[in-house]
C-alpha cells in the first residue's frame, strides 16, 4: 500500500522469532562486556605438585639379589627387580584360576566400588554444576497479574483509576565477570576433589583385589593347618591304639596310655578353632563379592599347592613411589584443593561486578503484547567493594592458608608411612624367606625325631616320654611350617599392594560405566 513504511525483518518474522533476536541482542550487549572483563587475574598461590621423594632407598642397608629357597610348596627362591613395572591384574601372577575367577566376580558386585563409583561421579556433576558459574544466565519469564492501584501512588490522591490486567514477557541476562578468579579457583578446587575422589575409587579397587588374595591365601593357610592336624590326629589315634595294645600285655604303664590320651585330646582341641576361623574366612569372602555370607555355592576352595610364587618382585624406583600409590594421589589433590581454596578466599577481598540486561514486553492486552510501543528494555551493572566485614574476609582467608598447611603436611606424612609400608614388606620377603627354610629344615627334622623315636619306644630303647616329646615337637613344627609358606604368599600380595597395584597399566580407568579392568 502506498505510503506505508517498510516493515523491518523482525517484524516479517513470527513473535516468537521477534522475540529471540531481541533476546540475543541483549545477550550480545553483556557478553561483549563481560568479554572485555575476561582478561582478569586468577588471584591466590599457584598450585605446584609437590617433588619426588629425595630417598634414593626403602631401606638401610640393600636387599639382597635374590631370597633364599627351600624344598617345599612355595619355598622358591624370588629375585627383586629395580625398576620392574607392574602389571594392572598383579594377582594372576599367582596362577590360580579360582583366585581370578573370584576376583572378577567381586569387582563386578561389591558394594564398596559402587559406594566409590558413584561418589566420584557426584563429584563430576558438582564441578559441572559450578562451571556454568563462567557464563552468562539467561531466563525467559512470562507473567500475567491483574490489579488496581490508588491515585496516590502515582501523587492524584483523588484520582480514581480502574483494574487492569498487565501482561509481560521477557528475557533476562545477567552476568558476574571473574575478574579476580574466584569461579576459576573453585572450579580449580572442585577438579582437585575430582581427582581426588579418582583415586580414591582407584585405592578401593586396590584394597579389594588386596583382600581378596590375602584372605585366600589366610582360607590357603588354614586348609593346610587343618589337614596337618587331621593327619597328625590319625598318628596319634593309631599310637593310642598301639599303647593301649601294649598295655594290656603289660609291657607300659597306664600313666603311659594316659599321657597319650592327653595328647591326643590336646591335638582334637586345637581343630575346632582352625574350622572356626576358616569359616569365618570364608564369610568375609563371599561380603567381599557381594554376597551374603551363607551363598557361597560357587565360592571355590584355596590351597596353598594351587597357587604359584611369582619368581619376580618388582621394586619400584622411590622416586616413583609418590605417583604411584593411590592414597599419595589422594593427599596430593587435597593439597590441591586447599590451595585453590586460598585464591578462593584471597578472590573475596576484591571487588565483584555484576552486569544485568532484559528485553520484553508490557500491554494490559494479551494481543498488544508484542505490539509497537510494548517493548521494555533495561541495561545495568554492579559494584560490590568490600569494605568492613569485622574482620571476617581476612580470617577466612587466614584459616584457608592453615588449611593448607595442614593439607601440606598430611601429604608429608602419608609419603612417609607409605615408604615404611615398602620397606616393611621387603624385609619381611627377605625373612620370610629365611623363616620357611629354617621351618622347613625343622619340620624334617622333627619327623626324622618322631620316626626314629618309635621305633626306639617300640624296641623299648627310649622311654614313652620322648616319644610323647618328639610327636609334640613334630606337629608344632608342621603347623608353624604351614605357616610359613602362607607367609610368603600373603607378603608377595602386600608388596604389591605397597607399590600402587599397576592401576596406571590399566586398559580403561576407573570410574567407567563397566567394571571390566
Amino acid at each position: 500500500m502506498a505510503g506505508q513504511r517498510p516493515r523491518t525483518s523482525e517484524e516479517l518474522h513470527p513473535l516468537s522469532m521477534r522475540y529471540g533476536v531481541a533476546a540475543v541482542r541483549g545477550i550480545t550487549v553483556v557478553a561483549t562486556v563481560a568479554g572485555l572483563l575476561w582478561t582478569g587475574c586468577a588471584v591466590g598461590p599457584e598450585f605446584r605438585g609437590p617433588k619426588a621423594p629425595g630417598a634414593s632407598s626403602y631401606t638401610a642397608t640393600p636387599l639382597p639379589a635374590e631370597t633364599t629357597g627351600a624344598p617345599v610348596d612355595g619355598g622358591d627362591s624370588q629375585r627383586f627387580v629395580s625398576g620392574m613395572e607392574i602389571p594392572a591384574r598383579w594377582w594372576e601372577l599367582f596362577r590360580s584360576e579360582p583366585l581370578d575367577r573370584w576376583i572378577r566376580k567381586a569387582l563386578a558386585d561389591n558394594p564398596t566400588l559402587s559406594v566409590a563409583e558413584a561418589t566420584l561421579r557426584q563429584a563430576q556433576e558438582s564441578r559441572r554444576a559450578v562451571s556454568g558459574a563462567l557464563f552468562p544466565s539467561v531466563d525467559g519469564s512470562v507473567s500475567a497479574a491483574r490489579q488496581k492501584i490508588s491515585g496516590a501512588s502515582i501523587g492524584q490522591a483523588n484520582g480514581q483509576f480502574n483494574p487492569f490486567t498487565l501482561y509481560n514477557a521477557s528475557v533476562n541476562v545477567s552476568y558476574a565477570p571473574d575478574l579476580f578468579g574466584g569461579t576459576r579457583r573453585e572450579l580449580e578446587a572442585l577438579q582437585a576433589q575430582v581427582d581426588y575422589r579418582r583415586f580414591q575409587l582407584e585405592g578401593a579397587y586396590l584394597t579389594l583385589t588386596s583382600n581378596i588374595v590375602t584372605t585366600a591365601v589366610q582360607e590357603a593357610s588354614l586348609r593346610g593347618q587343618i589337614g596337618a592336624t587331621q593327619e597328625i590326629l590319625s598318628t596319634e589315634e593309631q599310637q593310642l591304639s598301639v599303647v593301649e595294645n601294649q598295655f594290656r600285655l603289660g609291657a607300659v604303664a597306664r600313666s603311659d596310655v594316659l599321657a597319650q590320651r592327653a595328647q591326643l585330646a590336646q591335638s582334637r582341641a586345637a581343630l575346632p578353632p582352625l574350622e572356626k576361623q576358616l569359616a569365618r574366612t570364608r564369610h568375609l569372602l563371599a561380603v567381599l563379592a557381594g554376597r551374603f555370607p551363607g551363598d557361597t555355592a560357587d565360592l571355590p576352595e584355596f590351597h596353598l599347592d594351587d597357587l604359584k610364587l611369582p619368581a619376580k618382585l618388582p621394586v619400584s624406583l622411590p622416586s616413583s613411589l609418590a605417583r604411584q600409590r593411590p592414597d599419595i594421589r589422594s593427599a596430593e589433590e587435597l593439597m590441591h584443593a586447599a590451595s585453590a581454596a586460598v585464591g578462593v578466599a584471597t578472590a573475596n577481598l576484591y571487588p565483584r561486578i555484576t552486569l544485568t540486561g532484559s528485553y520484553g514486553s508490557d500491554a494490559s492486552r494479551l494481543g498488544d503484547l508484542f505490539g509497537a510501543g510494548a517493548s521494555v528494555w533495561s541495561l545495568g551493572t554492579g559494584l560490590l567493594q568490600p569494605v568492613f566485614h569485622g574482620g571476617a574476609l581476612e580470617a577466612d582467608r587466614r584459616a584457608a592458608v592453615a588449611a593448607y598447611d595442614q593439607a601440606a603436611a598430611q601429604y608429608r606424612e602419608t609419603v612417609l608411612q607409605a615408604f615404611q609400608n615398602v620397606a616393611d614388606v621387603l624385609r619381611a620377603l627377605e625373612f620370610d624367606a629365611r623363616t620357611l627354610q629354617a621351618q622347613a629344615e625343622a619340620e624334617t627334622a622333627a619327623r626324622d625325631t618322631l620316626d626314629l623315636a618309635r621305633k626306639q619306644f617300640q624296641l623299648g630303647a627310649v622311654s614313652y616320654l620322648a616319644l610323647l616329646n618328639a610327636q609334640r615337637q613334630y606337629q608344632t613344627a608342621r603347623i608353624l611350617l604351614v605357616q610359613a609358606q602362607a607367609g610368603r604368599y600373603a607378603d608377595t600380595a602386600a608388596l604389591f599392594q605397597a607399590l600402587g597395584g599397576g592401576w596406571w597399566n590399566k586398559a580403561s580407568p576407573s570410574g567407567s560405566a563397566s567394571r571390566d579392568r
